[in-house]
């Protein structure tokens, strides 16, 4: 029997999602970093294996929206829910379950069509057995709490990479018995563009003090192979603007004497060349589009 279907991982901002995405992937398809809502789409995941293809949807993390661009990605969030087989809640066990991870499990509990809801005590390497045992035992009360059952529980590291097989395992087991959706050897269907734009996002992310992180997103202006270069010697031209809503946003992302941006280039340079495995040069430019976040037409042309 070959199965196949949709799993999507829910929790509190920096729950490990797309962290654990990436590791059962295999390959880094989702940005991950220290800042809340760093994901902000539905980023795919694809792993395919003789007799099963699990499609992972890698989403943003339900949270209280204070602006438009929140609304939207909370409204993507209950879609996605809505279209998925399995649901792995991310509950990290370096921390307490507290009234958000089961606002987030009260919310799923009333989706019509509830899909299979397997517990994931994330982060599993950060803390010993004791305190371990008394998070499954806290993941567990849940079920009678909020009405709902958990087909699994399991601890699970995606850092040390302890039990993400496992999870693996665990999520392809409640799949339906289906056909596969994408070609083997294929682990997302995110567009290249698309890919280029978040990782420069990331490494702009790692350098931001802890309000802007929100203001920035990243537009690929221009791409493609530098003409009249050898074809053993490729040279992948990026042209890039990095977002802000204001002025003074702008000088902060620049830095003094471009010091910020330059490290932000280099960081992304690296990344993105281990990802095409192609040499590039990356040029980037700061822009103002005034509370983009707050305005439907920045977000409707932003993509979101």
């Amino acid at each position: 029997m070959h199965r196949s279907g949709f799993a999507c991982f829910v929790g509190r901002p920096n729950a490990g999602k797309s962290t654990l995405t990436n590791a059962i992937v295999g390959q880094k398809v989702a940005i991950a970093s220290s800042r809340p809502q760093t994901t902000r789409h539905a980023v795919r995941g694809i792993v395919t294996r003789p007799d099963a293809q699990l499609v992972i949807i890698d989403t943003p993390g339900l949270h209280r929206p204070r602006t438009l661009l929140g609304e939207r990605l909370n409204d993507l969030v209950y879609a996605t829910w809505s279209e998925v087989d399995v649901i792995g809640v991310c509950l990290p066990a370096d921390q307490r379950i507290g009234p958000g991870d089961e606002f987030l499990v009260g919310e799923i509990a009333k989706l019509p069509k509830r899909p299979t809801l397997v517990a994931l005590a994330t982060k599993s390497d950060l803390v010993g057995k004791q305190r371990m045992a008394e998070h499954l035992m806290k993941i567990a009360s849940l079920e009678e709490k909020l009405g709902i059952r958990w087909a699994e529980v399991v601890p699970v590291s995606a850092v040390t990479d302890d039990q993400v097989g496992l999870v693996t395992d665990v999520l392809i087991g409640q799949l339906p018995e289906g056909p596969a959706y994408y070609p083997d050897g294929e682990v997302t269907d995110e567009p290249t563009e698309t890919l280029i734009a978040e990782l420069i996002r990331e490494a702009t992310l790692e350098k931001m003090h802890e309000e802007l992180p929100h203001s920035i997103t990243v537009t690929i202006d221009e791409m493609g192979l530098r003409e009249g270069r050898p074809e053993n010697k490729p040279l992948l031209d990026v042209f890039a603007s990095l977002i802000v809503e204001r002025d003074s946003q702008k000088g902060i992302v620049i830095g003094h004497r471009g010091s910020v941006l330059r490290e932000i280039g280099t960081a992304a340079r690296a990344q993105l060349t281990a990802l095409l495995g192609t040499p590039v040069h990356l040029d980037l430019k700061v822009k103002v589009l005034k509370d983009w976040q707050r305005n439907a037409k920045h977000l409707n042309r932003l993509g979101f």
